[in-house]
């Protein structure tokens, strides 16, 4: 089903208004790494997501420290299982993450894209997968 006009509108204004860390990822992301295209702010109601990549059918949403707080986590919960529903999986990026360390976030990303059907966990709050060169497994 396609968007209604009030999501598009939605989308448009969420595009103009990215965060750092958004801006950051779309700039790897805009390339498009490994194939992969994405498209940034993208309108599925009843959600827009951070980021979308059709071919490999993930989300990837961008997540800042206002996550963790209230009932975020409860919602966030509820737009991964929507998503699920829909054949979606989902990765949730620490934006400290995409500042501090993008290289090990874009492989992150690469690794979920390239394992289509995979049953990728949601990585918020823990960050993106352990940086082989700092010695973490």
């Amino acid at each position: 089903m396609p968007p209604t006009r009030r999501m598009v509108e939605r989308a448009r204004d969420l595009r103009r208004k990215m965060t750092a860390p958004e801006v950051r990822l779309w700039q790897w992301l805009r390339t498009p790494p490994g194939g992969f295209r994405f498209r940034k702010q993208h309108p599925a109601e009843p959600y827009v997501f951070d980021f979308y990549c059709p071919a490999a059918k993930l989300v990837i949403e961008v997540d800042g420290e206002a996550h963790s707080r209230g009932d975020q986590p409860k919602r966030d919960a509820a737009r991964d299982e929507w998503c699920a529903q829909q054949g979606m999986r989902v990765i949730r990026i620490a934006a400290t993450d995409v500042m501090r360390d993008l290289d090990a976030v874009s492989r992150a990303i690469m690794i979920a894209c390239k394992e289509e059907g995979a049953d990728f966990p949601s990585t918020a709050f823990g960050g993106p997968p352990p940086h082989a060169a700092h010695g973490e497994e």
